[in-house]
């Protein structure tokens, strides 16, 4: 049920700058564009902030461009913007397939990309993408830029680097040698909350390899742990030859799933090896 409203207050910047001198000078002040996820805390009554930073009519933050050989997509950029975009079905399909798989149409029109990472959900569906593609987190505050490396950027479940004067602007992705793969797993084909979802990453090989090596993957997990999971262990024991068993072994001990309402440990572990399985497979047979 919505309540309170009266009780909160919402700030309309007509400009990055502006958004950035109301954080420094009004704050601390909530972020939020597209609101798919603010909402729902907010008609269950469990919203406790009380005074907000509108970012959605923000342009500037939607541009998704190619820039000194890095894709920078825009914190703004929504689902909708990123399927459609042929700069990211060519530089990162893998993001573009996950962007299909979040919520249905309405969902993929409102939810942006900075709101699936700033909300920081360990069952969101970029957050794996954009951790095994090396992407780098821009951060805008009035006084200073910083990048932070994706996989450096949550400190714990639903907490960031980020400082209540900074916004997400953007994230930068390297240029990307490999085959690319993601995989959802939920309750149903569409609009449901993954219990398991696995990006996943086989470079190019080296010309030349020690015996018994084999090839350099990047793996990451989500709905398996508090935060998106770097599955660094499991690529290390792929790069150096070891069997598939071996692999899922690996990841099984890297992983922390957990019961709850929409699945069991159990599942997910089962999920989790299955999906690295096929990774696995489908990578070595193209």
């Amino acid at each position: 049920m919505i309540a309170g409203l009266s009780t909160r207050s919402l700030f309309e910047p007509k400009s990055l700058g502006d958004a950035l001198k109301m954080l420094r000078d009004e704050g601390p002040l909530t972020p939020l564009a597209g609101c798919t996820d603010l909402y729902v805390t907010l008609n269950f009554g469990t919203l406790e902030d009380r005074r907000f930073l509108n970012l959605w009519r923000l342009k500037a933050l939607r541009t998704i461009e190619v820039r000194g050989g890095t894709l920078s997509i825009g914190a703004l950029a929504t689902y909708t913007d990123i399927r459609r975009s042929r700069l990211v079905a060519g530089w990162l399909p893998m993001l573009a397939a996950a962007a299909l798989e979040v919520g249905g149409a309405q969902i993929q029109n409102r939810g942006t990309i900075g709101g699936n990472v700033a909300n920081g959900s360990p069952a969101g569906d970029t957050l794996p993408v954009l951790a095994a593609a090396d992407a780098i987190v821009v951060l805008r505050s009035a006084r200073d830029t910083r990048r932070v490396p994706f996989t450096d950027f949550y400190t714990g479940y639903r907490r960031s680097v980020r400082r209540a004067d900074e916004i997400i602007v953007a994230f930068e992705i390297p240029r990307i040698r490999g085959r690319q793969w993601f995989r959802k797993v939920g309750t149903r084909a569409a609009q449901a909350i993954s219990k398991v979802v696995v990006a996943g990453i086989a470079y190019a090989p080296a010309r030349r390899r020690a015996r018994g090596s084999g090839n350099r993957v990047s793996v990451a997990v989500g709905s398996v742990a508090p935060t998106v999971l770097r599955a660094r262990r499991t690529e290390l024991a792929l790069a150096n030859g070891a069997s598939l068993e071996a692999a899922q072994r690996t990841l099984l001990e890297e992983i922390e799933p957990i019961d709850d309402v929409r699945s069991t440990a159990e599942y997910r572990c089962r999920v989790a090896a299955n999906l690295l399985a096929r990774f696995v497979n489908e990578a070595s047979h193209r």
